[in-house]
């Protein structure tokens, strides 16, 4: 939520979720529903948690011309943060590539809700942002997050052994893509306000 109380307006909204920038007001939220959501994370990712991790978190992605940082937003919950995805690594030119990396809170696990919002930033992400190509990087165990993806279109393309190094070890992950002509691109319904 903004200083003055109000959220920032959504880029593109669905039924019950809209999606948003990231801001460092959000801090207070997003490290609270971090620290609730540790048991649904664990092992395979480990989101900022307290103030000064998610400063860190945050200005590495808003102030980054590579990231595109998002916010997964219950609409008929005043905006509350229901998870984030981050499309990382852009790279323009001949590539117009970015790969994504998210996570859902717990209140909000198994509604539906990043699913939605996952289709929102689709749709931004090869409609205003200009992107052909998003590739997820998924450990084989996450049958949950490789549900998400599967869900919403991505093929698997392959597997990349001692991939990223996740929680204190190189984890191998399979390489989940998607292009521009997979999915449908209506231009995102902008918010009033």
């Amino acid at each position: 939520m903004s200083a003055n109380g109000a959220n920032p307006p959504y880029l593109a909204e669905g039924p019950r979720v809209g999606i948003r920038h990231f801001t460092y007001e959000d801090a207070g939220e997003f490290t609270v529903r971090a620290r609730e959501s540790r048991d649904l994370h664990r092992p395979w990712l480990f989101p900022p948690d307290t103030a000064e991790a998610y400063a860190r978190y945050a200005r590495a992605r808003i102030e980054s011309p590579a990231a595109e940082p998002l916010l997964i937003c219950e609409r008929e919950a005043g905006g509350a943060i229901a998870g984030y995805i981050t499309i990382n690594n852009i790279v323009r030119d001949g590539f117009l590539n970015g790969t994504l990396g998210y996570g859902a809170f717990a209140h909000a696990a198994g509604r539906g809700l990043m699913g939605e919002g996952l289709g929102l930033v689709l749709r931004y992400a090869f409609g205003p942002l200009g992107l052909h190509r998003l590739e997820a990087n998924v450990q084989p165990l996450n049958h949950s997050s490789i549900a998400l993806v599967r869900r919403a279109g991505f093929r698997l393309e392959g597997f990349s052994p001692a991939f990223l190094f996740v929680d204190g070890a190189w984890r191998d992950h399979e390489r989940w893509a998607i292009t521009s002509e997979k999915v449908m691109v209506d231009p995102p319904r902008r918010s009033g306000g």
